[in-house]
């Protein structure tokens, strides 16, 4: 059996220029970054904004397993499918971070026959975006501090500057620093710590923004800190919102590649959903809609996280309308919610499957919560009896519940054409009576409870000391409206990765929240979740090379 990187190097890729082309670009629209990668122009959207819309189908999951679902392979699969189907599909993904590339899931474009191309460059510095935000993070960063060192006119209190610095890696060992040691001439001592790039605010802005201006002024309302009158201090406080956007006029532009079947993606950010909102910029969703008659889609991790965050937050902030939904699900972390460790997995296990298929049942009836249709597909792995699959296939008929048995890993978008045809019936109905999970004038504490219990199926919320103070003091500060980012484990839909299943009469603890106020909405701290994670024990990258002769090996 070939490996993901052996069959993305024996694609044959059209030239980004013909990609370009059949999306009826000019070249004003697009910029070369060589022969298989675009920059597609920051004005694009607003010259496409009397266009009519295409149907955003989005794609989320259960709750994964370690190694992941499959998720974005099934919606390159999908999105290949739709074309095969005569339909003018476009695909649009996050980009992959180079912490899980390197440590615990390897490549993050895709998979088998269903890929995003190039693989290796997406996977590792693509087009320099997750840099550029890296660079913009810690310029911020670093003013900050010089900032206190030569007078500290804003009168910063040291012990209240809530900004971090960030990397692209997982590195347990930066969470929590002291910083300025060393004497007078290394500035003034003080705690700070290291989340990974993908937590930044400043992530979470580039989805965000509609355009460059947008960009800007969510930048300007950063709040890096707090005096030591505590009133807040903000980027524009500083006067470097100009800068920070310097950094990042390249990065704000999405980016054009194609898949194994030159379907074309536009992938753009990458915000984690367990720690960050997990969806890619609205300036390529939206782009994409313009563009194509329907727009794949997937946000990150289980309906839970991804699926909640881009229709509570990101669906708000782009006024985005969603017309239907696949729920991924497989065998083998439907087991592992029945109760199978994760190293006996490739057994048949039917009875497991059955209790695990509960877990299936609450991510079904979050989505029906939001009043959208949904199609179920069985993301088909090697290791799965006919058996396993036969009986995900009657419970979800038993159910009432749409399912397609797909086969995209192996079979390219062949393999989702079932789940096309049914995805299309669904986006084509009028079966939509969209609800957000809460609305956007009830209290901060109110909309973390009402997430906790309708999505996660939670009892109650239980708020820190800390957490408390905190909300009082945003809700005084006037940021009581915004939208809420859960900070949750992906594993469980608990805050404790061990229990799971359905799991119930469980509290979900919050022990800290955070401003993200130029991104728009507070982050929750749930649990033990951290800002930055660590490596396994035997990370991806033992297994990565690159020839003498410049061929990447062993990326996935």
């Amino acid at each position: 059996m070939k490996t993901d990187i052996e069959i993305a190097q024996e694609a044959k890729l059209k030239s980004i220029g013909d990609i370009a082309k059949d999306l009826h670009l000019t070249e004003n629209d697009w910029e070369p970054y060589g022969h298989t990668k675009a920059k597609l122009s920051d004005n694009l959207l607003k010259k496409l904004q009397d266009k009519p819309n295409g149907k955003v189908i989005l794609v989320t999951s259960i709750n994964p397993t370690p190694a992941g679902e499959g998720k974005s392979t099934v919606t390159v699969g999908l999105g290949q499918a739709l074309n095969k189907l005569n339909k003018k599909a476009i695909i649009a993904l996050r980009e992959p971070s180079l912490g899980p590339v390197m440590g615990m899931k390897g490549g993050a474009a895709g998979g088998g026959y269903s890929q995003v191309l190039p693989m290796e460059d997406i996977n590792l510095h693509f087009t320099g975006d997750l840099h550029a935000i890296t660079s913009a993070n810690n310029a911020l960063s670093a003013i900050i501090d010089n900032h206190i060192h030569r007078g500290n006119e804003l009168n910063i209190d040291p012990r209240r500057v809530e900004w971090k610095r960030v990397m692209d890696m997982n590195d347990r060992v930066l969470r929590q620093i002291v910083v300025g040691l060393g004497g007078p001439l290394r500035g003034i001592p003080r705690e700070d710590g290291f989340t990974i790039t993908v937590a930044s605010e400043i992530m979470a802005i580039l989805c965000l923004s509609t355009g460059l201006e947008d960009l800007k002024k969510r930048i300007a309302r950063i709040v890096i800190g707090y005096t030591y009158e505590e009133e807040p201090v903000t980027v524009k406080d500083l006067k470097i919102e100009g800068a920070l956007t310097l950094l990042l006029k390249d990065a704000i532009k999405p980016n054009l590649v194609q898949t194994t079947e030159n379907t074309p993606a536009i992938i753009h950010g990458g915000p984690f959903a367990n720690i960050a909102h997990g969806c890619n910029s609205i300036m390529a969703t939206k782009t994409a809609a313009k563009l194509g008659e329907y727009v794949v889609t997937e946000a990150g991790f289980g309906a839970d996280l991804g699926a909640e965050k881009f229709l509570d937050i990101k669906s708000r902030a782009g006024e985005i309308d969603t017309a239907a939904v696949v729920i991924v699900a497989t065998v083998r972390a439907l087991k592992m919610h029945g109760g199978v460790d994760k190293n006996n997995l490739k057994e048949e296990n039917v009875e497991a499957l059955k209790n695990g298929m509960s877990n299936l049942k609450k991510h079904i009836e979050t989505v029906e919560q939001f009043g959208l249709p949904y199609v179920i597909a069985i993301n088909k792995f090697p290791t799965d009896s006919e058996a396993e699959t036969d009986f995900i296939h009657h419970w979800c008929e038993s159910h009432g519940a749409e399912v397609a048995l797909t086969d995209v890993w192996a079979r390219g978008g062949e393999g989702g054409i079932d789940l096309a045809k049914k995805v299309m019936a669904k986006a084509d109905s009028d079966d939509r009576n969209f609800n957000y999970t809460y609305e956007i004038n009830e209290t901060l504490e109110t909309k973390i409870r009402m997430i906790a219990q309708k999505v996660y199926g939670a009892d109650n919320i239980e708020l820190s000391q800390k957490a408390k103070k905190q909300l009082m003091f945003y809700e005084k500060q006037g940021w009581g409206k915004l939208p809420i980012c859960m900070a949750k484990t992906q594993y469980s839909l608990s805050d404790d990765p061990t229990l799971l299943g359905r799991p119930e009469g469980f509290t979900v603890s919050i022990r800290e929240v955070q401003a993200s106020i130029g991104a728009g909405f507070i982050v929750v701290l749930t649990g033990e979740m951290m800002t930055m994670p660590g490596l396994p024990k035997k990370p991806a990258a033992y297994n990565m090379d690159v020839t003498e002769d410049g061929k990447i090996v062993g990326l996935f």
